[in-house]
């Protein structure tokens, strides 16, 4: 059963520019294994992590770091939560994530859609 629905887009320039003003941006937003990746891609885990807390319905006090992003070759990205994602995932019963990520025209997009069991 599908729990909840997300989607979110980001402007790769306008989001690389933000990191370069607000160097701290990319330590409060991203894992240590998510910083090494390139702009473009740090775009598109961005809007995942959107995506994702849209899906668990945006409650405040979710940590952006409790959502990650992993790549696995030749297969879809996967989902990792841990923290208070977690937590909101487990109140919502939500058992797995289904993302999709692209690039195109210098935006990044993701859809994410939660669902239990």
């Amino acid at each position: 059963m599908i729990v909840g629905v997300g989607i979110d887009v980001v402007d790769v320039a306008r989001f690389a520019a933000t990191l370069q003003r607000v160097p701290g941006l990319r330590d409060r937003l991203f894992t240590p294994d998510e910083r090494e990746l390139a702009d473009r891609s740090l775009a598109a885990r961005f809007a995942a992590k959107e995506a994702i807390a849209k899906a668990l319905g945006a409650p405040p006090g979710m940590s952006w770091q409790d959502a990650t992003v992993r790549r696995v070759a030749g297969a879809q990205p996967v989902v990792e939560v841990t923290g208070t994602v977690l937590a909101r995932a487990a109140e919502l019963g939500v058992t797995r994530f289904h993302l999709s990520i692209s690039h195109d025209a210098g935006i990044a997009s993701a859809m994410v859609v939660a669902e239990r069991d």
